[in-house]
């Protein structure tokens, strides 16, 4: 992993382009193929979805509620808060156990909010190709899902190709979740030199 920063501009249009800070990190990253992006989440793996949709809900509810508390009790608030880091916490504990990736599924990326890059030992994609990414980022088990496109790919000697893509579509919770990660990294690194 390198600890150099550098910006990144995504292939959009002139008028869309936006610059990202890039890091090399070793994340969990599994990947779909999709034939469109139509809005359906090849994720859904669970029954569990409708509670953890119900679970958003209401943290969502929680954070509007702690604004206002503030103004009035900022211990108070100031408790609630950790009691909601906590949960949040607990929560990415339980579904990183109940679906827990394998070794191979961890792998080294090169990430930002708006593009990600990584390498798999066949040349199984190829640009304009469609998939979806769910990331698992370590220490936090954030998992932001996003859907992509393969914007270029280069084979090396070794037979294995390094895939580029962009994010054509990401929550504005899961961007977050990107740029809260490369922030932390980015802090780590720093502390580390």
């Amino acid at each position: 992993m390198t600890g150099e920063d550098h910006r990144h501009t995504t292939p959009d249009t002139p008028q869309d382009r936006r610059e990202y800070f890039r890091i090399e990190d070793h994340i969990g990253l599994e990947l779909r193929r999709v034939d469109s992006d139509d809005g359906a989440d090849p994720f859904i793996d669970s029954p569990l979805e409708e509670l953890k949709a119900e679970f958003r809900r209401l943290d969502q509810d929680v954070k509007t509620h702690l604004t206002t508390l503030a103004e009035r009790d900022r211990q108070l608030a100031g408790l609630i808060k950790s009691l909601n880091s906590k949960l949040d916490t607990l929560e990415r504990i339980i579904t990183f156990e109940q679906n827990p990736l394998q070794p191979e599924d961890w792998q080294d990326v090169s990430l930002s909010e708006g593009s990600l890059c990584f390498v798999t030992p066949t040349p199984v994609w190829h640009p304009g190709d469609r998939l979806a990414l769910r990331m698992t980022l370590p220490p936090e088990l954030y998992q932001p899902r996003a859907m992509a496109e393969v914007f270029e790919t280069d084979t090396n000697d070794q037979g294995q190709t390094r895939v580029c893509t962009v994010f054509t579509r990401i929550s504005d919770s899961d961007r977050q979740q990107i740029a809260r990660h490369v922030m932390r990294w980015q802090v780590r690194q720093r502390q580390n030199r």
